[in-house]
């Protein structure tokens, strides 16, 4: 995108917010980058020169804009649709390995050697991984400073730097301010006055492309919930996060233009990955424009898409715990996967403290179920060796699933595992690994809703008839299942 001048102009000058995140704007009289919807007068077509990243534009010598504030402009959501090399850096970068792995960790997830990441990133985006990773550092330092009363050395650490004057440099040269300054000029906004001031409690927001339709979002995920580990309160979904560094609770309420976000963390360094796993969760990088686009081409889906444009696909924060209450769910009804996944909660989860509501354990661990004695599992003998089999290859690491995940192989891996049919394995692909192409002609809800609309009911006649879907074949799950009357389609009152 950012080598088509002309487009991006135009994109500049009608202040497209669209493509926000998708390329920037620095300005070579200024040597300031904006996001293409910045609301200044556009400058001189001349002046203008496009990058694929915030990071390039650091890396170019530009600092960022204190009016549209670029890098906090949802991220590109061409890494969602992708899963070539480069993608699933991307997506590892953002999930912060790179701060605790460094980049041969970032390499050998990959399986490429760290000259040819490196390669690849500069020719696609301009920056290499440490370039990108430090990027992502100062917008979390930028965070940190303007919404929580840490010291600055902390905040430092917190953010991922090596050292207070390494934080330092990097604050004032990508915001041409020094760090007290930021702090400074955010307590006499106005926004900055009325936020939370709960002790160890992080207030932000997330933003996102409009439009954004919540109920199938937040409802799925409400509908859905395991007690301990997740719940709706007050109008917001709460859940537990197990990190690298600690745990944390986050709780996410849908807002006019963003997602008010609260995190309570053990550890302030896990800000990062926590931000990035609730984006993640909750489709915020999507671009809802161009999926609606391509569905509504297909005259029987144009109006459940005119009806409620901007569905998002419900996620997980964590794939490994998702593919565990995937198996949990296999022909039962929603209420009894979650009787299940509450049963395994209590039994191996870690617990924890919620002093602002009602969560009480981690969902456990891989390693935490690999010895679980299949007599105490209320399920039938040939689901409790699925579930045994799988939480073993989890924990042995010979099943991967993560953002590094190439789609068709652990699609291949998961189906080589028993009691693993294309349905477990697709829902698995689409709300674990974030493919947007992952399809469920299989499903019962589906085909109801395909044949109340005309479509083809069977799962090969549907899977044709869904060509002219693609890549967007996930989205179009959630608009089928929009149709019908279930909790997962309503925003809890």
């Amino acid at each position: 995108m950012h080598t088509d001048t002309e487009r991006c102009v135009r994109a500049v000058r009608s202040k497209d917010a669209r493509f926000d995140g998708v390329f920037f704007t620095a300005v070579l009289t200024t040597r300031i980058y904006c996001r293409p919807s910045c609301p200044v007068v556009p400058p001189k077509a001349e002046n203008m020169v496009f990058h694929p990243s915030a990071a390039s534009c650091q890396r170019a010598g530009f600092r960022a804009c204190k009016r549209c504030r670029p890098d906090t402009s949802p991220g590109s959501p061409e890494w969602n649709v992708r899963a070539d090399a480069v993608a699933r850096a991307m997506r590892l970068i953002q999930d912060g390995i790179v701060d605790r792995e460094g980049v041969p960790g970032l390499a050998a997830r990959l399986g490429y050697s760290t000259r040819q990441i490196e390669r690849q990133l500069l020719a696609e985006l301009g920056a290499g991984p440490l370039a990108l990773a430090r990027a992502q550092r100062a917008q979390t330092a930028r965070l940190l400073i303007e919404t929580t009363p840490m010291p600055m050395a902390e905040i430092a650490f917190a953010a991922g730097f090596s050292s207070i004057r390494t934080f330092n440099d990097t604050v004032r040269e990508v915001f041409a301010l020094a760090p007290g300054e930021l702090r400074a000029r955010a307590t006499r906004t106005r926004a900055a006055a009325r936020a939370p001031r709960t002790p160890g409690v992080i207030a932000l927001r997330l933003p996102y492309r409009s439009p954004l339709d919540p109920s199938n979002l937040f409802g799925h995920l409400a509908a859905t919930a395991v007690p301990g580990v997740e719940e709706w309160r007050d109008g917001a979904y709460r859940r537990t996060l197990t990190l690298p560094h600690g745990h944390g609770i986050v709780s996410l309420a849908p807002r006019s233009g963003h997602i008010a976000c609260r995190l309570s963390l053990t550890d302030p360094r896990d800000l990062t990955l926590a931000i990035s796993r609730c984006r993640w969760m909750l489709d915020l990088d999507a671009d809802p424009v161009a999926v609606d686009e391509q569905l509504r081409t297909d005259p029987l889906l144009a109006p459940l898409v005119e009806q409620a444009p901007g569905r998002r696909v419900p996620r997980t924060v964590d794939a490994a715990e998702f593919a565990v209450r995937a198996v949990l769910g296999q022909q039962v009804s929603t209420a009894a996967a979650r009787t299940h996944a509450a049963r395994l909660v209590a039994a191996h989860g870690v617990p924890v403290e919620d002093p602002e509501g009602g969560l009480t354990h981690l969902f456990p661990t891989p390693e935490a179920l690999a010895g679980l004695d299949p007599e105490s599992l209320a399920l039938p003998r040939s689901r409790r060796t699925t579930l045994l089999t799988l939480v073993e290859a989890l924990a042995d690491g010979s099943l991967g699933l993560g953002p590094a995940s190439d789609w068709d192989e652990a699609r291949a891996r998961l189906l080589a595992l028993p009691g693993f049919g294309p349905w477990t394995t697709e829902v698995i692909a689409m709300r674990a690994l974030g493919d947007p192409d992952a399809f469920l002609p299989g499903d019962l809800g589906v085909r109801r809703a395909a044949e109340g609309l005309g479509l083809p009911s069977t799962p090969a006649a549907l899977t044709a008839r869904a060509a002219r879907w693609r890549p967007w074949r996930a989205y179009a799950v959630q608009y089928l299942w929009a149709t019908d009357s279930h909790p997962i389609n309503h925003l809890p009152a």
